[in-house]
């Protein structure tokens, strides 16, 4: 049975996760030259060792199972692929890095992406195409929702519920809710790098700072003085 793998995204993300999906199937005798790159605008290049193709190469391809992973930060471009993908039969991969530390009691869905050095602690839920890179963590008692994204270090402690589409920023902080009482990050909130959230985002608003607060000219200019 001849199966490929795809990376969606030539980006830098896309090819930090590519060693990883390597690692990943070492051992499922899996030539190397099934791997490949998708992006829409590259079509016939090579980067880091593997073919670049456009998404109608890659349907094209002679194979009997398609797996893709897609390497794409924004949430709404990552739902669009992987709506794509599902609807020509194509198995969306969890990539799992070998020294991701994982507990007890969850449950993710399809299309993770969990770089090194991740811990993912007890009973927790998380959705769709869940982002987690370098050095982040979720701590117990918590629920993520469908195209989250967390950037490196993120540290996201227990109760805590965020809702779909969130991105996370480098080094955010999430302080620890409070059983049936978790701080709820709304749908689609964005939370700056470095920010330090001691309460509830309601959903499509930007934070930032410490502690954080809503991004508007005035608060900027308070914080800056």
């Amino acid at each position: 049975m001849k199966k490929i793998f795809g990376i969606y995204g030539t980006g830098g993300f896309g090819r930090e996760v590519m060693p990883l999906l390597e690692k990943q199937i070492k051992n499922k005798n899996v030539n190397l030259n099934n791997i490949f790159f998708i992006d829409d605008y590259r079509d016939g290049e090579l980067i880091n060792n593997h073919k670049i193709v456009s998404f109608e190469s890659f349907i094209n391809i002679s194979a009997d199972e398609r797996h893709v992973s897609i390497a794409i930060a924004n949430s709404k471009v990552r739902e669009k692929l992987t709506n794509k993908c599902l609807e020509k039969n194509i198995q969306m991969l969890n990539i799992t890095a070998s020294n991701v530390t994982t507990l007890t009691e969850i449950k993710i869905d399809h299309g993770s992406i969990l770089c090194p050095f991740v811990t993912i602690t007890s009973n927790i839920i998380i959705g769709k195409s869940f982002h987690a890179n370098i050095y982040s963590y979720v701590a117990h008692d918590c629920i993520i929702g469908d195209y989250v994204t967390f950037a490196p270090s993120v540290k996201c402690n227990g109760n805590v519920t965020i809702e779909d589409y969130v991105y996370i920023g480098t080094g955010a902080v999430i302080k620890q809710g409070k059983l049936n009482n978790p701080i709820v990050i709304g749908k689609g909130a964005v939370i700056s790098a470095g920010a330090f959230v001691t309460r509830n985002v309601p959903a499509g608003i930007t934070v930032f700072g410490n502690p954080a607060i809503k991004l508007t000219k005035e608060n900027l200019r308070k914080r800056n003085g």
